[in-house]
């Protein structure tokens, strides 16, 4: 079975086609993100936030059993933790997606949307490290999250690994572990999508896999739709291709390929042992 936990929607996309798409690249199922990146859809256009939360509701509408929802908001907006509870209540949205531009996540603003994702029990899903298109990384340090611990029923994943930061990402994935609590318990996951550039990455997923531990990382292809399934495959072979360099077993590759999203959306087939 395979998770992507990292997949973002245009709003060009089709039901059918994502599905297809899906089949193509052997994933069970997807946690799409609402969009923002794409026209008419901006992190600055509250009103198109607002549109792209209920566009992405009405594509997983009849297949809430492989395509899972991430609404998106902006606490830069005074109305944003209103528009979280609206999407909220829109079928299919159970988690929510973050990207710290021009906020910091410890800031006031960002406490009042998290106040009602923890209400609403939706896990957030959060861009770390810098970002590839040149816009600055100085808001997204690891360290940075440590805010979600003031909520302690809320869940968050830190994508990336936090890159170039993923030391730090690593210390504060790990303080749980110190304090002997269970991997599915801890408010921290972090997913492995793109981060490290290739010449980095088998000594970060090395210390990764070390510190952390697979419970911890999750896969995401952090594509975006509509694309081919061989497009979402090629990032699938790439982590595959590492897993195998570091000796990984099956039963970590399992954790990170799909358990780690399951219990961190607490999908019933985390609890399923005998899924593979």
């Amino acid at each position: 079975m395979i998770i992507d936990a990292h997949l973002h929607t245009s709003g060009r996309e089709t039901s059918g086609e994502v599905l297809q798409t899906l089949d193509e690249a052997g994933v069970d199922i997807a946690f799409l993100l609402a969009p923002f990146l794409t026209e008419p859809y901006s992190l600055d256009d509250r009103d198109s936030l607002r549109a792209g939360n209920k566009y992405l509701s009405r594509l997983i509408d009849g297949h809430s059993d492989r395509l899972v929802g991430f609404a998106v908001v902006n606490p830069l907006h005074p109305q944003a933790a209103g528009d979280l509870e609206e999407a909220a209540g829109l079928p299919g949205i159970r988690g929510l997606k973050m990207v710290p531009t021009g906020w910091y996540p410890y800031d006031d603003c960002a406490h009042r949307v998290y106040e009602v994702a923890s209400r609403f029990d939706l896990p957030v899903l959060f861009h770390s490290g810098i970002f590839i298109d040149g816009r600055s990384g100085r808001f997204c340090r690891p360290a940075f999250y440590e805010a979600i611990r003031e909520h302690p029923g809320l869940r968050a994943t830190l994508a990336h690994l936090g890159w170039p930061w993923c030391d730090e990402a690593n210390a504060v994935g790990v303080i749980d572990r110190i304090n002997g609590v269970n991997p599915e318990d801890s408010q921290f996951r972090f997913d492995i999508s793109f981060g490290p550039p290739p010449i980095y990455r088998e000594e970060v997923f090395r210390k990764a896999l070390d510190v952390i531990g697979p419970r911890s990382m999750q896969f995401g292809s952090d594509r975006f739709l509509p694309c081919s399934g061989a497009h979402i495959r090629s990032a699938i072979d790439e982590v595959t291709a590492l897993l195998d360099l570091l000796d990984v077993s099956a039963a970590d590759r399992e954790a990170i390929m799909f358990r780690t999203a399951a219990e961190w959306l607490r999908l019933p087939l985390a609890l399923s042992p005998e899924i593979a």
